[in-house]
């Protein structure tokens, strides 16, 4: 562009206040307020200005050109970057994907709450402050049989909050081979050194027994700890005690055992065909002082971490200064509510719990499902792409259940004009954006997480990709 060119067109650029002057504006300011719209523009201009002196084609600086590109930026600026997603991964409890779906049930319960005041701490006969997570205690008391529950903002922020009110300055006894590392590199070590407590490691890495706890209990023990192994498994020459074994041990000395589950089941996977996850009543029936488990794994409520035993120290939990930095707010306890209260009708869960219905999916179901979405995508794609329904696996995720998968059924789309990696990426930013894996060639969806009356937006997003 030569120098005459630049210096039209930057006489050209209008001024900002002609240009939020334009009769074309008035809907943007109306819609976002002027003073957003003031500084949108501003920086519209800076860069219009930017783009003339640089090299490389001219930019549109007509009005609609301007008005244009400015109603751009003011969209972006305002479209929520938390947004819904289609996972179309396979993995059910997705941890980048916002992990549970909640119910329709905890949806609803959401909405009512959000939208004014709320019960959150008051008592409706006296009128005065109560505990808040009243309204989850008596469904935690009922479903584990612990008597007693509070809840803290996810598992780590509960296993910390147990630690510091246990044993802040005492030694925590814990199996070496369950010193894990959780996701975003929080490891258990770094948890309990945060906690306060001190870490006393006992046995191997795949062997330990009894007796290591049992030698290494003094004065100085505040706890012990058992970890569920979450996201691997020891397998072969392995071995360590039962949480029975601990309690016993925990009661004959005197010392408080603390059994951090993790995922926390309060169903027998096994009826989904999957490996059993330890059981939250099997822990409080064995005699563990303190249990505490994820809300947003297999409960399948929001991000929560949930306490649940002996009343004295949930008593003395609850008094711990922590706990109300811990403390979660009245959206969390109104979702987790509503979704405990899908366990009291296990044989419902099915039907009612999003988790469960895509556990519970069967091969012939998503068969059907990737047979009706194959033969729509083979009718929009153009010839360059392929469309077959193949044979895959689904995981559980987020830790549960690590090494167990689900037969599933998948829509394989090759294209040989555009590389795998390219077309999830173009997913990726589809509306809304659209998350598939890569396997070999081929962008895999899976129908187990494709949520029902998605297909569409799937379809839609393949074609939009490809016909580019």
């Amino acid at each position: 562009m030569s120098d005459t060119t630049k210096s039209a067109d930057y006489r050209r650029i209008p001024s900002l206040d002609a240009l939020i002057a334009e009769p074309d504006l008035a809907p943007l300011i109306d819609r976002f307020g002027r003073d957003a719209v003031m500084s949108s523009a501003r920086a519209a201009l800076d860069g219009v200005r930017t783009e003339i002196g640089a090299p490389g084609p001219a930019p549109d600086v007509s009005t609609a050109g301007l008005v244009a590109r400015l109603r751009s930026r003011l969209e972006k600026k305002f479209a929520p970057s938390l947004a819904p997603a289609v996972n179309a991964t396979g993995v059910i409890m997705h941890s980048g994907l916002g992990r549970a779906v909640l119910s329709a049930d905890a949806g609803e319960a959401l909405r009512d709450v959000a939208a004014g005041y709320s019960t959150l701490a008051l008592d409706l006969e006296a009128g005065k402050r109560v505990p808040r997570d009243r309204h989850v205690e008596g469904l935690l008391r009922e479903l584990t049989g612990a008597e007693a529950a509070t809840v803290a903002h996810n598992n780590a922020a509960a296993t910390v909050l147990i630690l510091n009110t246990l044993a802040r300055g005492k030694e925590v006894v814990v199996s070496r081979g369950q010193l894990v590392e959780i996701g975003g590199s929080f490891r258990m070590p770094d948890v309990m050194a945060t906690s306060g407590a001190v870490l006393r490691e006992v046995g191997t890495t795949n062997k330990t027994h009894l007796a290591d706890y049992e030698r290494a209990l003094s004065d100085a023990t505040g706890a012990i700890l058992r970890v569920h192994h979450s996201n691997y498994r020891i397998v072969g020459f392995a071995e360590e005690p039962p949480i029975e074994d601990l309690a016993a041990l925990g009661r004959a000395r005197g010392v408080p055992v603390i059994d951090d589950l993790g995922s926390g089941a309060l169903v027998d996977l096994s009826r989904f065909g999957l490996a059993a996850e330890p059981l939250v009543t099997a822990s409080v029936r064995a005699g563990a002082d303190v249990v505490c488990f994820s809300g947003d794994k297999l409960i399948g409520g929001p991000q929560s971490g949930i306490i649940a035993g002996k009343a004295d120290w949930i008593r003395k939990i609850r008094k711990n200064p922590l706990a109300r930095a811990f403390r979660c707010g009245k959206l969390t306890l109104a979702a987790l509510e509503a979704t405990l209260k899908l366990f009291l009708a296990p044989d419902k869960l099915v039907e009612r719990h999003p988790i469960y219905r895509m556990l519970a999916l069967t091969p012939d179901e998503l068969a059907r499902r990737a047979k009706k979405l194959a033969a729509s995508l083979r009718k929009a794609l153009p010839a360059s792409a392929a469309v077959e329904v193949e044979d895959g696996a689904s995981q559980v995720g987020s830790g549960a259940v690590p090494v167990e998968t689900l037969p599933t059924k998948v829509v394989a789309v090759r294209s040989t004009a555009l590389p795998p990696e390219e077309l999830a990426r173009r997913l990726r930013f589809s509306s809304p954006p659209v998350f598939a894996r890569i396997h070999k060639d081929a962008v895999l969806f899976d129908l187990r997480t494709i949520q029902p009356g998605e297909e569409t937006l799937v379809e839609r997003a393949i074609a939009e990709a490809l016909i580019r």
